[in-house]
């Protein structure tokens, strides 16, 4: 009668699960069981017919093991602790992060940004250690490096930069019932789609389908940085007028019976510095336009938003007519928000903080001369 523990696999079934067998066991767990097998007088015959591993690989651990060099034995394919652990010593995790911050040209090679394969290469080159390039992957993530699109930034290095955020920071701190504060850009809404991800099967690729003549509408916004709820109005064309309709909506929308005192901050664009926008804001006293430092974007909280409108609408889109686009656009401004967007940490640096201080106490003076006056 057969045993009850002998099971009959077919030989494709065996080799399947032969396979999953040593992709799940790695070359260190498979050390410790060849040695100790070893300490328990098993031939390497015995021992290879056990683990499914081959003699050379009893004999490599063996060895290895007497050398103090058992993290970096293993079976051929089989992956070790050793490179599944972050990068093994003080002097070899610096000498990644060197490699890291170096310019890949400088180290000769021709190319602008370093690679898993090329830091490994670099690795072998200057300390002789051979590893590959997902060992170098694995090292990268413990080290907290992650692989990403870089993105473009302005030069921020206007001479009165700190003065205008000292503004602005002073305005919404004096923020009072019947005064409000507005963050103001304006949106580009394109019919050509903005590619981006997005979840798919694997092995295929959504594709968008251009418009062939692409079209352009664009918005302007105001975000209120005490709500965080917008308004909006949309044109033809990126033009003064734009941002002159912005401002009759929100006179509109805040009258002047309990707002007394509108804010709102803007770039140094064109259409801000206007002879038209002078004219309106002199004939609508409790308007005052705030101006941002120049190509300084991370102070402005509606570029939050106005990305938040990408992400949820613009974004591999698969509209056809553009008026059903705008649609989406408002719809999104509509009914996702509001957005409570904080001030940039820009604003609370020690140098904008002491400007802060002088501008008040410029304006308490006065007050203060005046009541000894009287």
């Amino acid at each position: 009668m057969p045993r009850t523990t002998i099971v009959d696999l077919p030989p494709a079934e065996q080799a399947h699960m032969l396979a999953e067998l040593r992709r799940a066991r790695y070359g260190y767990v498979l050390g410790l069981h060849i040695l100790l097998l070893c300490a328990a007088g098993r031939n390497p015959t015995a021992i290879a017919a056990v683990l499914f591993c081959s003699r050379s690989t009893v004999y490599r651990v063996v060895k290895a093991y007497r050398a103090e060099e058992l993290e970096g034995i293993g079976e051929e394919g089989a992956e070790s602790p050793a490179a599944r652990r972050p990068v093994r010593g003080p002097a070899l995790k610096r000498s990644v992060l060197a490699i890291l911050h170096a310019v890949p040209r400088a180290c000769g090679w021709c190319r602008t940004r370093w690679s898993c394969a090329t830091i490994a290469l670099e690795v072998q080159a200057r300390r002789g250690l051979v590893v590959s390039a997902e060992t170098v992957r694995r090292w990268l993530h413990a080290l907290d490096w992650e692989w990403k699109r870089a993105k473009l930034v302005a030069k921020d290095n206007d001479p009165q930069r700190v003065e205008k955020l000292a503004r602005i920071r002073l305005a919404f701190e004096q923020l009072r019932a019947g005064a409000a504060l507005f963050f103001a850009d304006e949106l580009d809404i394109s019919l050509l789609p903005k590619v981006g991800y997005q979840w798919m099967p694997k092995g295929t690729q959504v594709e968008g389908m251009t418009p062939g003549t692409n079209e352009k509408r664009y918005l302007a916004g105001a975000l209120n940085i005490r709500t965080g709820t917008t308004q909006h109005c949309v044109w033809y064309r990126k033009i003064t007028g734009l941002f002159v309709d912005l401002l009759d909506t929100l006179d509109r929308a805040y009258p002047a019976r309990p707002f007394t005192r509108l804010s709102v901050v803007v770039d140094n664009a064109k259409i801000h510095h206007a002879e038209e926008v002078a004219k309106w804001l002199a004939a609508h006293p409790r308007f005052e336009v705030l101006y941002l430092p120049t190509y300084c974007p991370r102070a402005n909280p509606i570029e939050r938003a106005f990305g938040d409108v990408h992400d949820k609408c613009t974004r591999n889109h698969t509209r056809k007519r553009m008026w059903h686009l705008v649609q989406d656009v408002k719809q999104h401004l509509q009914v996702n928000g509001p957005w409570p967007y904080a001030l940039s940490e820009l604003y609370y640096t020690p140098e904008v903080t002491a400007a802060v201080q002088a501008l008040r106490a410029a304006e308490t003076a006065p007050e203060e001369t005046s009541q000894l006056a009287a």
